[in-house]
């Protein structure tokens, strides 16, 4: 089925398998826009929900900021945030409300401002505010953009010296990197050579279950929200050794045989002892739990690991969709969620 051309057009009218071939092309985008600060900043809280707000966990493992960061999934901002403040207000569509709320309470604190959107409300007040503004390319889902928000975040933060510096030039030398490696994952490539493919039938029927460690952990939750949206199929994700606390008791119960698809994704970047905890937990649940898909991120550098295990996990997304028989790009539930709730 996922080496029919003929039946992968038909199914995936937006061509999502394209756009995600194609997404190390946004780290090559030039932002138009700049953001001198008023003073220290001290702190920088991102706020934003979903996949304009997934972005920022990048920022966490590569490249790290030099002050405290925060990232806001809320209609309000942490007491702390006042002038010294560094507020990005992040949303795809520029009408999240969740957002926009936060919005009005940076505004109420006298915090600095940068609103990162593709249009909508947020763009609106940027014109009318004068707030700095890093304008997304529009016609494609947040979800898909991810690469473009990073992109935006290291030309803001870079020059205002809150993370380290040739941090854009680093982005920009994993694209081609990355182009080489998206090819082995393309719909002309059959799936006894296409690891997106077979990760795909491996993840057909089950809810699927991401584990990384805690450098890879947005990759992770990339994969997670990806399941989620373009396959339609419920994915949840954690990372180690948070999970050795808690989640990986749940699955020494029963019933053994439980209708989930694990995939772990094992970076020899990670701390030692959260390798080990990989091993030792698989040992340890073997047989109480379905053997895990193991994906070991190629490249040699944080974010060529980075990126590379999202645009896997957003080919494999987009086939498991096919396998579901569901068009990837929409997302009615949600738009309907939007209506009821100004009902």
């Amino acid at each position: 089925m996922l080496d029919d051309l003929k039946f992968i057009h038909e199914r995936d009218a937006q061509d999502a398998l394209g756009i995600a071939g194609k997404e190390w092309q946004q780290l090559s985008h030039d932002f138009d826009a700049n953001f001198e600060s008023k003073g220290e900043i001290r702190n920088v809280v991102l706020a934003g929900m979903g996949g304009s707000a997934l972005p920022g966990l990048f920022l966490n493992s590569w490249p790290g900021l030099t002050v405290p960061f925060e990232i806001v999934r809320n209609y309000s901002l942490p007491q702390y945030v006042n002038e010294q403040t560094l507020v990005i207000s992040s949303s795809y569509s520029g009408n999240t409300e969740e957002t926009l709320s936060a919005l009005d309470d940076a505004e109420a604190k006298g915090a600095q401002i940068v609103v990162v959107a593709a249009g909508g409300k947020l763009m609106e007040r940027a014109h009318d505010k004068g707030y700095p503004l890093f304008v997304l390319p529009d016609g494609i889902q947040p979800r898909m953009s991810t690469f473009y928000f990073i992109n935006a975040f290291i030309q803001l933060l870079e020059p205002a010296g809150l993370i380290p510096a040739d941090s854009r030039g680093e982005l920009t030398d994993v694209a081609n990197w990355l182009k080489e490696e998206a090819e082995s994952w393309g719909p002309t490539v059959p799936t006894a050579k296409n690891l997106a493919k077979q990760i795909a039938l491996e993840l057909m029927g089950k809810t699927v279950i991401v584990y990384s460690g805690p450098l890879l952990f947005p990759a992770a939750n990339k994969w997670k929200i990806c399941m989620n949206e373009n396959a339609k199929n419920l994915a949840w994700s954690n990372q180690y050794p948070e999970f050795n606390h808690n989640e990986f008791i749940g699955w020494s119960s029963h019933p053994t045989d439980k209708p989930f698809a694990v995939v772990e994704i094992q970076s020899d970047l990670e701390h030692p002892r959260v390798q080990k905890r990989f091993e030792v937990s698989q040992r340890l649940l073997s047989g109480k739990r379905p053997h895990p898909n193991i994906v070991r991120p190629r490249g040699e550098t944080l974010i060529q690991q980075l990126l590379g295990s999202v645009m896997l996990g957003d080919h494999v997304s987009v086939y498991l969709a096919l396998l579901n028989g569901l068009n990837p790009t929409p997302v009615d539930l949600v738009e309907k969620l939007k209506i009821s709730l100004d009902e």
